[in-house]
């Protein structure tokens, strides 16, 4: 299975910010360490054309040359940097690749992206550019796929997703999140399906298939975008969740078993992370990898070319 990572491209981020930065690359060498089968691959960065199919010319130009205003360059959470500009656009290119190789073999996956708080002309909640958003359209333009789906898992609502794909009808948005959480303000995504705090593990999954069900009832896509958010872990420490790691690891089967079933090739991105412990959210996203590399190798083994 094809990975992609850009976790070298670091952000300097102030002593004592709250974003877990270092966990990307404690992933990746978890990845490189633990499993068999998967192919670690360099992300290749987003161009202006790219960006431009999801978000305003001139939030691209602004981000890119360092003239948001202060109160903008807050919203996002990351002081601006060039390593900013070039880890958000190699984020976004990361899943356009993921894209591109799931169609191929059914499964890849992008060690980051899940940036679901980016708008068309802002970012936020640490996001820049919406890789999601911007991946869907590049398939869609390059003739790739006509129909796409982007099933958001991460615990907070995708509300710069829902926002972007608002009205358009060849890409749908499923956001299954935390009702109370942030975004205080939320978008409406084609599906939203709210969840109190303290939801478990069954209830939550309960939730899921019933929510991905209605939407294979609804759409049709030829690819999946899923964001495999770690923070509705038990011990995430903004998620207000209760699933534990076995319980997530059901969530995945899920959503690859679903997927599976319909012929559905899907890219995976990490999406949030926050936990108490930083290696309970490594350990969420490494089992993430490892539930999509046992889907993916299934993938090929059903769709092997017979020998003549």
């Amino acid at each position: 299975m094809r990975v992609y990572y850009a976790d070298h491209f670091v952000l300097p981020l102030p002593e004592g910010h709250r974003f877990p930065m270092r966990k990307y690359r404690m992933l990746r060498d978890a990845v490189a360490e633990r499993l068999d089968g998967v192919e670690l691959l360099e992300a290749q960065r987003a161009d202006d054309a790219m960006l431009l199919l999801a978000h305003d010319a001139q939030y691209v130009a602004q981000v890119s040359l360092g003239q948001l205003d202060a109160a903008r360059q807050r919203e996002i959470g990351f002081p601006w940097s060039e390593a900013m500009v070039e880890r958000s656009r190699r984020s976004a290119g990361a899943t356009v690749q993921a894209c591109r190789a799931a169609l191929h073999d059914g499964i890849a996956a992008n060690l980051a992206g899940g940036t679901h708080h980016a708008y068309a002309d802002k970012g936020g909640g640490f996001c820049v550019f919406n890789d999601a958003a911007i991946a869907a359209r590049v398939m869609q333009r390059d003739g790739c796929v006509q129909r796409a789906a982007i099933i958001d898992l991460d615990v907070h609502q995708g509300n710069g997703t829902a926002s972007i794909l608002s009205g358009d009808p060849t890409v749908f948005t499923l956001s299954l999140h935390g009702e109370k959480n942030y975004p205080f303000r939320k978008e409406a995504s084609d599906l939203d399906v709210g969840l109190p705090d303290g939801c478990g593990d069954d209830d939550y999954l309960g939730a899921l298939q019933a929510a991905l069900d209605a939407m294979l009832g609804r759409f049709s896509p030829d690819l999946a975008i899923y964001l495999a958010g770690a923070d509705p872990h038990e011990g995430d420490r903004l998620g207000r969740l209760k699933l534990t790691l076995p319980g997530l690891a059901r969530r995945d089967d899920a959503v690859f078993g679903t997927l599976a079933r319909h012929r559905i090739p899907v890219a995976v991105a990490m999406a949030g992370g926050y936990g108490n412990r930083i290696e309970d959210t490594v350990a969420v996203h490494l089992q993430t990898i490892a539930r999509a590399s046992a889907w993916q190798r299934r993938w090929l083994d059903r769709h092997a070319t017979p020998t003549p």
